[in-house]
């Protein structure tokens, strides 16, 4: 099951996802009204490689000699990194991101595009809803932050 947390700041949801207790970080974009994911991010879930961006380098530059088109739709966003600090992150469309996964070669790419690309049907998909609807209710807001219990009625809420 996926983990989803989302945090609002200067009016830009962030979600951090978890694939395999590996951190998948996306950012809304409100205009565009469609998730980014941070391809680095994503490159390390898959992989497993010791040096993800390493990986994605050698990737991009492949794509660039190319010419490919995918490599025209890779934006820079800030995206806050381990140490706390935000840094420009290669990332893609939650359109593309099925297309860039499908050129990494490893056995993990199905297991990541069926997490990916779940259904509102799934229970993933049913809790995300779930999680939707919360955040939106009056009943956040009442909800004991920071505590077991609170984590309890999230629990309860959710599942």
């Amino acid at each position: 099951m996926s983990v989803l947390f989302f945090i609002f700041r200067n009016m830009n949801k962030i979600s951090i996802r978890f694939f395999d207790n590996k951190e998948v970080r996306a950012l809304w974009d409100e205009e565009k009204h469609k998730w980014w994911y941070s391809v680095v991010d994503i490159v390390s879930v898959i992989t497993d490689s010791p040096r993800p961006r390493v990986y994605w380098g050698t990737l991009k530059s492949r794509l660039k000699t190319q010419k490919s088109e995918l490599y025209s739709k890779c934006i820079q966003l800030k995206l806050v990194s381990a140490d706390g600090k935000k840094y420009a992150t290669d990332c893609f469309s939650q359109d593309d991101i099925i297309e860039v996964v499908k050129m990494i070669p490893s056995k993990k790419s199905r297991k990541f595009l069926d997490w990916f690309i779940y259904n509102d049907n799934s229970i993933d998909g049913q809790s995300k809803l779930k999680a939707y609807a919360l955040f939106e209710s009056s009943f956040i807001d009442h909800l004991e932050v920071g505590t077991t219990n609170g984590l309890q009625q999230i629990h309860a809420y959710l599942f």
